[in-house]
C-alpha cells in the first residue's frame, strides 16, 4: 500500500520548512515512519566538485549511489521531472506518510502555511476548487477547510494522522 502524500505549500518565506521541522518529530514520536520530498524549481546540487561521486558523474555515470552503514544517497539523471507518485514509489513505499515541501501544482492534498507578517493573502482563494485540505496560520483564515494555529503542532498532527495515515 502506498503512503498518502500531503504537500506543505505557501508563498515564499512563510515557514514551510519550519513547520515540517516541527510536524515530522511529532509524527515520528507517535510511531509513524515519515518521508519527505523537497521541490526545487531552480535545480540543486548535492555533489561537490572533486569528490569521488562527482568524479564518477563527470566520467559519465548516469546514476551514482553512495552508501554507508546508516545512509544511502542516489544521484541520477532523469529525462524529465518525476511525479510525486513516481518518487514515492521509487523511494518511499516503506513510509506511513510522505510530506512534501512545495509542489503547489502536484495535484496532492495541500496544507497551506500562511503568516500574516510575511504576506497579505494566502495562495488559495475561498470558493475556488483546489486540493487544499487545511491551513496553518498565525491568524484565522476562512478557506472552508480546518485552520490550525501555527504553534499547535499537536492538533495539526492529529488531523494528518486521522485523515491521511494508512492503518496497516
Amino acid at each position: 500500500m502506498k503512503p498518502a502524500i500531503i504537500s506543505i505549500v505557501s508563498k515564499k518565506n512563510s515557514g514551510k520548512t519550519t513547520l515540517l521541522e516541527k510536524v515530522i518529530p511529532e509524527l515520528t514520536q507517535r510511531g509513524y515512519r515519515v518521508g519527505t520530498i523537497k521541490h526545487d524549481t531552480h535545480g540543486f546540487s548535492i555533489d561537490h566538485e572533486g569528490k569521488d561521486t562527482w568524479r564518477h558523474k563527470a566520467a559519465g555515470s548516469e546514476t551514482v549511489v553512495i552508501s554507508c552503514p546508516w545512509l544511502v544517497s542516489v544521484i541520477k539523471d532523469v529525462d524529465q521531472e518525476q511525479t510525486l507518485d513516481e518518487l514515492a514509489e521509487s523511494y518511499l513505499l516503506d513510509k506511513d506518510i510522505v510530506l512534501t515541501e512545495g509542489y503547489k501544482l502536484g495535484g496532492k492534498p495541500q496544507i497551506e502555511v500562511f503568516r500574516s507578517s510575511a504576506h497579505d493573502s494566502p495562495i488559495h482563494v475561498k470558493g475556488k476548487k483546489n486540493t487544499l485540505v487545511a491551513v496553518v496560520s498565525d491568524v484565522d483564515v476562512d478557506l472552508d477547510v480546518p485552520c490550525f494555529d501555527i504553534n499547535d503542532i499537536s492538533a495539526l498532527a492529529d488531523f494528518i494522522e486521522k485523515t491521511f495515515i494508512r492503518k496497516d
